[in-house]
Parts: C-alpha cells; sequence; structure tokens
C-alpha cells in the first residue's frame, strides 16, 4: 500500500541507502529497546538459547545481533545494504560474517540456519514475498523466522514516516511503505512458512515514558512480531 496516502509530514524522502548512511551515528539513540527488542523478549518461540546459527536479515548496527549473542546465540551472519551500518556492526563484533546485500538476496548458503531474523526492515521493502522467500531458503528443515515490523496501523494512524534529522537539522523520511498483516500472512505462507506466533505492541504507559508526546496514541498498536517455522 502507498505510503503516501497517509503521509502527514512531507519531508523529503530518499532511499535506504543514503538514509541510514546518513543516520547510522544516531540511530542507536533513536531506535528506543521498546519498540523491538521489547516484543523478542515476549515470544515463547523460539527457545534462543536452543539457536545454534542465526542470519540476521537487515542487521544494521548489531542491536539484534548483540540481543540474540546476550541470550546465548554464538554464531550470527549479518546482511545489511547499507555500509557504514556494517561497519559500527563489524566494531562490534557479534557476526561471525557480515555482508553487504539486499535482505531478499544475502547471497548466504541455503538450508543453514535453524533462526532467520529481522526487524524494522520490510516498511522499506516494496514486496515482502521475496523477503519471504530467501528466508525460507536459508532456513534449515524445522527452523523459525521471526519478523518483527512497524505495526500497518500506527503508520496509517500517525501518517509518520520512518524518518532521522540529517547533519543540518532537516527532517528527512526514508521511502516507507504500509504492509497490511494480511500481506505479511499471505507472504509467509505463499512462501512454505507456518505462523507459529504473532504479538503485538501497544503504546502505553512504558512507551510514554520514552515518548510523552504520543499521548493521544495510547493503546494504539505500535509493532508487531512474528515467529513462522519451517516445516
Amino acid at each position: 500500500m502507498d505510503f503516501q496516502t497517509f503521509d502527514a509530514r512531507g519531508y523529503r524522502t530518499v532511499d535506504v541507502r543514503t538514509g541510514y548512511g546518513e543516520w547510522v551515528a544516531h540511530y542507536e539513540d533513536t531506535v528506543e529497546d521498546v519498540m523491538d527488542l521489547a516484543l523478542l523478549e515476549r515470544l515463547v518461540e523460539p527457545s534462543w538459547p536452543a539457536v545454534r546459527r542465526a542470519a540476521d536479515l537487515g542487521c544494521g548496527t548489531g542491536r539484534t545481533g548483540q540481543w540474540l549473542r546476550d541470550r546465548g546465540v554464538e554464531h550470527i551472519d549479518g546482511v545489511d545494504v547499507t555500509p557504514e551500518m556494517l561497519d559500527l556492526a563489524r566494531r562490534r563484533g557479534v557476526h561471525e560474517r557480515l555482508v553487504e546485500a539486499d535482505a531478499a538476496a544475502t547471497g548466504l548458503p541455503g538450508g543453514s540456519y535453524d533462526l532467520v531474523i529481522c526487524s524494522l526492515i520490510d516498511e522499506h521493502i516494496d514486496d515482502l514475498r521475496p523477503l519471504y522467500a530467501e528466508a525460507h531458503r536459508l532456513a534449515a528443515p524445522g527452523a523459525a523466522f521471526v519478523l518483527v515490523t512497524f505495526h500497518p496501523h500506527f503508520i496509517m494512524t500517525s501518517g509518520m514516516p520512518t524518518h532521522y534529522t540529517n547533519a543540518e537539522g532537516e527532517p528527512v523520511a526514508i521511502a516507507t511503505n504500509v504492509h497490511l498483516i494480511s500481506d505479511h500472512v499471505a507472504a509467509g505462507l505463499g512462501t512454505g512458512w507456518r505462523l507459529a506466533e504473532l504479538h503485538e505492541n501497544v503504546i502505553d504507559d512504558a512507551w510514554l515514558k520514552i515518548k510523552p508526546k504520543w499521548e493521544r496514541f495510547r493503546n494504539h498498536p505500535f509493532s508487531a512480531a512474528y515467529t513462522w517455522r519451517a516445516d
């Protein structure tokens, strides 16, 4: 669904590589754990300590990889399209291998991972099916695919794209798409996944301590986490 239908900001928009290349220095100061890592904490599946090898798609600065390593995942390969993000991930040192590539065409070995994970990247993808298909290609039998996403309801209600403030103080949007929950279900089922778990994260008191200006969005869903299984 075209985000322009909902855009309430009208910021200048740049592509993913340009945007994250400029945002990289302040990215981790902007993205709060309550957006994504808090949702990972709520998942019953997978059992994180049981994961032997993970593929971290859209790994960015390595936030998700660090979270996995802290929970006992020792072997993690990361993929991202932004060299500046990969430089930070490399310095973080939690990935065994880092590759500059699209999350939907990673070049990583197929059937090699018992966890494929991506967080807060799908809004930058026009078509979800190649992402789900690539995750399925990478997955070993019985593997999990965990995807954390901005909730479409919030994007539509707030009219807010993914954005950052550049060095000149200008707010800049990164190309954003709206994917309904049904779009994820269709893409997952259509590429051979079985949906095992789904959580939605609403804006509550914990959120509002961080973002008090969002009081008007109280109880609106902000993000969601899916666990898929490969049979």
